[in-house]
């Protein structure tokens, strides 16, 4: 019998038990690893979101959400690399990269408070607080990211990403999403907050002290968090964490059963082949 990875078992009724006809497109994502210098090593922030949601309800989760179409807005104001170095990161088109970009950024703001853009090429904003109407209009999509950031004469600062990793959903959920996570570090005189609806609490911490809530049970993480705080807990630094040299094939996991539990078994893992 393969032994299976514990770590990366689902909680309960996170998985539908009947497979789907047919596998639900995925959906253009985006998910920032927002990274601090604490008081024992790098600190990451993360969410916990709120129980009952459509999709990862009650996990501890990175910022981030769905590719609004408007993202793709090419009057977007920008510093940085050019869409087309990141489709060449993320294997997609200019304007999908584009979109990619905008909207790590944008629900980064939403989620956070914090806003990877500046006046002008080398500066960032500080205290983001004077934006707060703004950012409840970005969550409402009253205004797009374009014209938020064109009324405040800002240019999002895509220099201060780095692209990390692409997890896609396996196929036998009903909600998919095609995500690129990305890293980036808290600029200096802004904060992470938790003025979110979507989730019930906010904090940092260091990767290892995470891995360690989960293996006491204190909180969920699903397999693409597990992995990369597992990934940026071997980097033991900020400086090391954006150098990294990172491979992004997409990640797509297949799901096997055992034990009465759903198990994320990754590409070349033993069982891969004859999971579902």
């Amino acid at each position: 019998m393969v032994q299976l990875p514990e770590d990366r078992s689902l909680p309960t009724g996170f998985v539908r038990e009947t497979p789907p006809g047919q596998p639900a497109v995925p959906k253009d994502a985006a998910t920032v690893m927002l990274l601090r210098n604490g008081a024992t090593g790098p600190e990451v922030f993360l969410q916990r979101r709120v129980k009952g949601m459509p999709f990862a309800g009650g996990m501890t989760v990175f910022p981030g959400g769905g590719v609004d179409q408007r993202d793709a807005d090419a009057s977007v104001a920008w510093s940085g690399p050019d869409a087309g170095w990141w489709a060449e990161r993320f294997g997609c088109s200019p304007d999908a990269a584009r979109a990619l970009v905008c909207a790590a950024v944008r629900e980064t703001f939403e989620e956070s408070g914090v806003l990877l853009a500046g006046a002008d090429r080398t500066t960032v904003v500080g205290d983001t607080s004077r934006y707060a109407d703004a950012r409840a209009a970005l969550v409402s999509r009253e205004v797009s990211l374009a014209k938020f950031l064109a009324d405040e004469g800002l240019v999002v600062r895509a220099d201060l990403l780095r692209p990390w990793a692409n997890w896609v959903t396996p196929e036998r959920e009903p909600r998919r999403y095609d995500t690129r996570f990305f890293l980036a570090a808290l600029p200096e005189g802004q904060r992470a907050d938790a003025v979110t609806t979507e989730a019930a609490e906010a904090y940092w911490a260091t990767p290892k002290q995470v891995l360690e809530d989960f293996e006491q049970g204190r909180c969920y993480l699903l397999p693409p968090t597990r992995v990369t705080l597992s990934e940026l807990a071997e980097c033991g630094s900020l400086p090391t964490a954006f150098a990294a040299e990172r491979t992004l094939d997409k990640i797509l996991p297949k799901l096997v059963r055992r034990n009465d539990r759903w198990h994320a078994v990754l590409p070349g893992e033993p069982g891969f082949k004859e999971a579902k």
